[in-house]
């Protein structure tokens, strides 16, 4: 187990240093700078904003000194926030962004596994196709979309919960934002599991179980569940992503003060150093949850371990 884990473990590292040359490369090569707002001051202080900053430098060596700064834990200083480092900002703001997404993900869970095998257990009726076609209607419409929608609804016409973040406290504030951002997901993983559902309860040791006099649910619990899980666990790395790269555009929409924010706003003003900060930790999140999904495959699957 430990040699597997460990050959997981070299093979994200080379993937999390191509996302980092190429988002820096990609963001130095949007057009306008940092500064551009004070261009009005003399040539001789731009020049010196530039040298501290370690933007008079060609290119390649402004990237092997921001990989070298990352080797130490060191993200750069905030352009914009400069009272503040990027590591500050992200360390103030994950914490919301970390409880909105894990919130999301245990709904989707939840929920999506609940209506998978509901619905697999009801194949070709009517609370199958009633089930598919929410799953449909969820994978088809956008977060960015879903969430106006439910605002006008839930917030404005039926005033039944808060709008957007500020001025409101308690549980209720979270849960437009957390549905939002699980429904999507809930239908990809509702889909999953129906199908996953019924191709085990196909299986031979499936009917020598039942044959054994085991109920639906005794069969489901302690012989089809397990197997069933598989996909949904593989598609669990991908799950956190899209949770993940949704939660900015939520936390934009109701404006909750998470990373989503400060990377719009570091985009914006051009801030590159907030930017790549938020994009990097956001993909070495990734690649570590990928990472803990492949080594839970293969505790819960021996054979590919052995493979």
């Amino acid at each position: 187990m430990l040699r597997y884990a460990l050959l997981r473990l070299l093979g994200a590292i080379p993937t999390l240093l191509l996302v980092i040359v190429l988002a820096f490369l990609m963001v130095h090569a949007a057009p306008g700078g940092p500064f551009d707002d004070e261009r009005g001051l003399p040539p001789e202080i731009e020049a010196k904003i530039a040298e501290v900053y370690d933007l008079d430098k060609p290119l390649p060596e402004q990237l092997w000194r921001y990989l070298s700064g990352l080797v130490q834990g060191d993200f750069g200083p905030s352009y914009r926030y400069r009272d503040y480092t990027v590591t500050e900002l992200i360390a103030g703001a994950f914490p919301l962004s970390l409880r909105l997404g894990a919130m999301a993900m245990l709904l989707a869970l939840v929920v999506g596994l609940a209506s998978g095998i509901y619905a697999a257990l009801r194949s070709n009726r009517l609370p199958d196709r009633f089930v598919m076609t929410f799953a449909m209607t969820g994978i088809s419409i956008p977060v960015f979309v879903i969430a106006p929608v439910l605002v006008l609804f839930l917030a404005v016409k039926l005033q039944w919960l808060p709008a957007g973040w500020s001025g409101n406290e308690g549980l209720a504030r979270w849960v437009l934002p957390v549905v939002s951002l699980a429904l999507p997901q809930i239908a990809y993983i509702a889909r999953l599991m129906r199908a996953s559902m019924i191709d085990v309860l196909a299986s031979d040791f499936i009917r020598t179980a039942r044959a054994q006099g085991l109920g639906t649910m005794a069969v489901v619990r302690y012989h089809a569940l397990k197997p069933a899980m598989l996909p949904v666990l593989s598609y669990m790395g991908p799950a956190v992503a899209a949770i993940l790269t949704g939660s900015v555009v939520v936390e934009e929409i109701f404006g909750i003060p998470g990373l989503g924010q400060f990377f719009v706003r570091g985009a914006l003003n051009r801030d590159y150093t907030l930017v790549l900060g938020i994009v990097i930790f956001y993909a070495a999140l990734v690649v570590s949850l990928n990472l803990i999904v492949d080594i839970l495959y293969g505790v819960i699957d021996p054979r590919i371990r052995q493979r």
